[in-house]
């Protein structure tokens, strides 16, 4: 079946939007969902982590599996990390991602989120402290 405009999929916490979706059954149940848009998006909750988008052209959900497959321009942030790449793979089981960028060398870029030390959330930055260099009698 072929759904066309305003198309929502929802499975646990998991959201998607698209333009398309075509959906695959297999005796009587959902088995794969492939979507398109300018662009998909998507979102999960993920827990004790929190809120994880997405977005590309086409996006593939195979339901018994797990595994969304985000092709073309796919761009996914993390509150921790963003990641960019051409074809990026989300395992929805083990929250692990794996894929291939749209360069010659088929590279993903990855930022890290800046690492906050626990505590050293002050906004009171504390003097620097001088040690005298050696040599200095002081």
């Amino acid at each position: 079946a072929t759904l066309q405009g305003n198309v929502e999929i929802r499975q646990g916490t998991l959201l998607i939007r698209a333009d398309i979706a075509t959906v695959e059954k297999v005796d009587g149940k959902v088995r794969r969902f492939e979507l398109n848009g300018t662009p998909v998006h998507l979102q999960q909750e993920i827990e004790e982590q929190g809120l994880v988008t997405a977005e590309a052209q086409k996006v593939e959900y195979i339901v018994a599996t797990g595994i969304v497959t985000l092709s073309g321009a796919a761009d996914v942030v993390h509150p921790q990390y963003r990641i960019n790449g051409e074809i990026l793979e989300y395992d929805m089981n083990t929250q692990h991602f794996q894929g291939t960028g749209g360069d010659s060398n088929g590279r993903i870029r990855i930022r890290l989120a800046p690492e906050v030390v626990p505590g050293n959330e002050s906004d009171e930055e504390e003097p620097p402290v001088e040690t005298p260099s050696e040599g200095d009698p002081g």
